[in-house]
C-alpha cells in the first residue's frame, strides 16, 4: 500500500510531526492531491493552499474550482493566493517559471510563518527526482547536484519521493478520486518534460529498472556528498584565516601553497567561494591558475578575490570613497558614514590615540581634502628624515592590498599629505617648540 510505504518513508527521514501543523501545496494535479489524501489519512493534521498564477486562461481558473471543492468535501482548510506572474517576472526580469516559483515559495513560507505550521508539503515524487538529476547531469552539474531531490530542504517536505508517477496515478485509481492536469506538462517545450516524454521512457525500454537504479545512485552519492562536507568543513575551518580589517571590515585569506596541496585545490574553492557569488565558471578558471601575480583579482556581484603576496583574499566589494575637501575648522560627515573633525587650539597638547592627529597649526594651508591613497604619493613620515612613499610606508606595516587601496590621507591645499589617517602624520607638519597653536585632526568611526 502507498499509504504504509509514504509513511515509512516520513519516519524514516524525520519529516512530518505528527503533533504539528501541516500545509500542503495543492495544484489540484495528481501528484498533490494524493499528497493531501494520504497525509490526511495518516492522521497528520493538514491544511491546503492553492496559487493560481493567471498563466493558463480558463486553466487556471478550472484548477482553483477544482481545488476549493475538493477541500470543501473533504473538510479540509484551504488558502489561496492570486498572482499577476508575467507582471512579476517583467519587473524583476527573470523568466515565467522562475517567477512562479519565487511568488509560491514566498508565499508558501510566509503563510508557514502567519499560521504557526511545521512545514510545507510538496508533492515531488520519484520520477521527478530522476528528472532533476538527468536535467543536472545533462548542464554539467557537480556532485551535490547528482544527488536528486531532497527529503527535506529547510521547512519544505517532501514525502511522495518513495513513489513513482504511475503508482500515484494509481493509488488515486483505486479510490476513485479524479484530479486535473495541466496541459503545459503535456508539451516538449521545456527540458522536463522532453526528458519525461522522451528519455525516460527509452531508458526504462532498454533497461526496466533504470529509474529506481538512479535513485539508488543518488543515494549514495548523497552520502558521499556528506563526507565529502565533511572533509571540506574541517580544511576550511584549518586553512581559512579571517582578519580584522579595521573600520568593522572582515577578510578571509588562504594560503594559496596550502590551497595547492588540497586533494581537490577546485573544489575546496569551489565550496569556499559559491555562497559569495562566484559562478562555478569563474571558480573553474580560478582554480586552474597556475601562479597568482599579486594584484590579480576576480569578482562577483558582492565579493572581490585578490591574490596578495602567497595568499587569497576574499573580501565584500565596497563602492569607491569619493574624495572629500575640508575648507576650514568643524566637524564633517564622510561617505562611510563617519565623522572626521578639525579643531584649532592654542594650547599645545600632544594626543596618543591613532585616530587623533596633532600638526602645527602654521603649518597646513586649508582647505584640506580627504582622499584614498594615488599611486606615487609621498609623504615624510613624523620622526624620520627625508620622504617615502606611502605604499612602501603601507607595505612595511604588513597591510594587504585592500586595506592599502582604502587608506585614507588628508593633503593640504598644496597636494602635501599631512597624515596618514590612523597611521602616521608628515613630519613636516609636526609640532615643535615654536608652535603657538595647533589643528587637531580627528576621525570617528561611524
Amino acid at each position: 500500500m502507498l499509504n504504509s510505504r509514504v509513511s515509512s518513508f516520513i519516519r524514516a527521514h524525520r519529516l512530518l510531526d505528527a503533533q504539528r501543523l501541516h500545509l500542503v501545496a495543492l495544484s489540484g494535479g495528481a501528484d498533490s492531491v494524493a499528497l493531501l489524501l494520504i497525509l490526511r489519512q495518516l492522521g497528520y493534521k493538514v491544511e491546503a493552499v492553492h496559487c493560481n498564477f493567471h498563466l493558463r486562461s480558463e486553466e487556471s481558473d478550472r484548477d482553483e474550482t477544482f481545488v476549493r471543492q475538493l477541500c470543501a468535501s473533504a473538510c479540509i482548510p484551504l488558502h489561496l493566493a492570486h498572482f499577476d506572474t508575467r507582471e512579476y517576472a517583467l519587473l524583476h526580469k527573470v523568466s515565467i517559471e522562475m517567477a512562479a516559483r519565487e511568488l509560491r515559495y514566498h508565499y508558501f513560507e510566509q503563510l508557514r510563518q502567519d499560521i504557526g505550521a511545521d512545514t510545507v508539503c510538496v508533492a515531488h515524487h520519484r520520477d521527478d527526482s530522476v528528472e532533476t538529476l538527468l536535467m543536472n547531469l545533462m548542464r554539467g552539474t557537480g556532485l551535490h547536484g547528482m544527488t536528486g531531490i531532497r527529503p527535506l530542504n529547510g521547512h519544505v517536505a517532501r514525502p511522495l519521493l518513495c513513489a513513482s508517477r504511475r503508482e500515484i496515478e494509481e493509488y488515486l485509481h483505486s479510490i476513485g478520486q479524479d484530479y486535473v492536469t495541466d496541459s503545459t506538462n503535456l508539451e516538449d517545450d521545456a527540458l522536463r518534460n522532453k526528458i519525461r516524454h522522451h528519455l525516460i521512457p527509452l531508458m526504462q525500454q532498454i533497461l526496466p529498472n533504470s529509474s529506481g537504479n538512479m535513485i539508488r545512485t543518488a543515494f549514495h552519492l548523497t552520502e558521499a556528498d556528506k563526507c565529502l562536507d565533511a572533509f571540506l568543513n574541517a580544511q576550511m575551518a584549518e586553512l581559512i584565516q579571517t582578519a580584522d580589517d579595521g573600520d568593522g571590515r572582515t577578510s578571509a585569506f588562504v594560503s594559496i601553497d596550502e590551497l595547492a596541496s588540497q586533494p581537490s585545490p577546485g573544489y575546496f574553492l569551489f565550496k569556499w567561494l559559491t555562497p559569495y557569488g562566484f559562478t562555478p565558471a569563474q571558480i573553474s578558471d580560478i582554480a586552474r591558475q597556475q601562479c597568482f601575480d599579486t594584484g590579480r583579482e576576480f569578482l562577483s556581484a558582492s565579493h572581490i578575490l585578490l591574490a596578495d603576496r602567497g595568499r587569497l583574499l576574499l573580501a565584500a566589494k565596497e563602492t569607491a570613497i569619493p574624495s572629500m575637501t575640508i575648507p576650514e575648522t568643524g566637524t564633517y560627515r564622510m561617505a562611510d558614514g563617519g565623522k572626521i573633525s578639525i579643531t584649532r587650539y592654542d594650547i599645545v597638547t600632544i594626543s596618543k590615540s591613532s585616530e587623533c592627529a596633532v600638526l602645527d597649526e602654521a603649518s597646513v594651508k586649508f582647505p584640506l581634502t580627504v582622499r584614498t591613497v594615488q599611486a606615487g604619493d609621498r609623504f615624510c613620515p613624523f620622526g624620520m628624515k627625508g620622504s617615502r612613499l606611502v605604499s612602501d610606508f603601507l607595505t612595511g606595516l604588513k597591510l594587504n592590498l585592500l586595506e592599502k587601496r582604502r587608506q585614507l590621507v588628508v593633503t593640504d591645499s598644496s597636494g602635501r599629505i599631512v597624515w596618514i589617517v590612523g597611521r602616521r602624520t608628515d613630519n613636516r607638519f609636526r609640532v615643535t617648540p615654536t608652535t603657538c597653536s595647533i589643528l587637531r585632526i580627528e576621525r570617528q568611526i561611524h
